[in-house]
């Protein structure tokens, strides 16, 4: 099989493109650097199944000459806490339309990466694929990502049935490891694990009482390849994550990074941040995943806890200091 990923020298992308190379699938990659990193992939440039295309895919030609069985489009912009609200909604819709399209057009199958981010102020924990999505004011610009990839599913579902799309939708919580964007585009953890290795205050937003469930990301890569090889997804909504038992409020996440890089002797800065400082913002505040019905369809099991994914991810991130 040849698959196409898009954003493939970003953190899931340079991941997923290690673990199919090395199961003997072609893979053709395809990213602008905005947010991916050459490093991500330089171990790949010289394998004969790996072709990688440096474009922009909201230009028609950027893939017009490449052709794959599954496209896994990962591609994204994010919550825009820091950016804005216009970026993300255009360029995902932008992206995802060009997408569905190559995929209409070269019968090829869609892996669409959305996130937990959809389901929003929803208190009703842990969530399962059926559960309502909440989210707050259109005034609020935090939730432009939540709607870019709540209208992402959608499009893609009613392409599916209007063209025959075949899909594979997941919901992404908390991915982190090895290759992550080491930003604030990379999550807290990327943020704690620097500051942490430079002995300076890490910064909690809010009061760090919100809780997130943290997945390392073999295990998000692992669910994405039986996307791909088993057929019992397709047309169907699988969220994507770790266990309930790797739940953590953001404050003990710093506290714990804190710890498995400096140890107990010194105690951890943290500076908080309120969230007026982002204009008009809204937090969840706690993020459980229902993976029951992933279980359920490919007896999928999570390998990785929290202190030992955060141990490799730390590990690496300090190499690229």
């Amino acid at each position: 099989m040849r698959i196409l990923i898009t954003g493939v020298a970003g953190f899931i992308g340079s991941n997923l493109a290690g673990k199919l190379l090395e199961a003997g699938y072609e893979v053709i990659g395809v990213d602008n650097f905005s947010f991916g990193f050459e490093r991500n992939i330089s171990r790949f440039r010289k394998l004969n199944k790996f072709t990688f295309i440096e474009g922009d895919i909201r230009d028609s030609n950027c893939l017009k000459n490449h052709k794959s069985d599954v496209i896994v489009h990962l591609a994204s912009q994010k919550i825009p806490r820091y950016t804005n609200a216009f970026r993300t909604l255009d360029d995902n819709n932008n992206t995802l339309q060009k997408i569905v399209q190559k995929c209409i057009s070269d019968k090829s199958r869609i892996i669409y990466a959305s996130t937990s981010d959809v389901y929003g102020k929803n208190t009703k924990l842990p969530f399962s694929e059926t559960s309502d999505l909440v989210l707050g004011p259109t005034t609020i610009k935090r939730w432009a990502y939540a709607i870019s990839k709540i209208y992402g599913e959608q499009y893609i579902i009613a392409s599916h049935e209007e063209f025959g799309l075949d899909y594979t939708i997941g919901r992404f919580f908390g991915a982190y490891g090895p290759n992550q964007n080491p930003t604030w585009w990379g999550g807290p953890q990327s943020v704690f694990i620097n500051k942490a290795l430079q002995k300076e205050e890490m910064e909690i937003h809010g009061d760090g009482s919100q809780t997130r469930t943290f997945t390392y990301v073999e295990d998000t890569v692992n669910a994405v390849t039986r996307f791909i090889s088993d057929p019992k997804s397709d047309n169907q909504i699988f969220n994507v994550g770790a266990t309930q038992e790797c739940e953590i409020s953001i404050i003990d996440l710093a506290r714990l990074i804190w710890k498995q890089i400096n140890g107990d002797k010194l105690n951890p800065r943290l500076k908080f941040i309120p969230y007026s400082d982002f204009g008009k913002y809204e937090d969840v505040m706690a993020r459980i995943p229902d993976i029951s019905k992933l279980k359920e369809f490919f007896n999928f099991e999570p390998a990785w806890s929290l202190e030992e994914g955060l141990k490799k991810t730390i590990a690496w991130q300090r190499e690229i200091k």
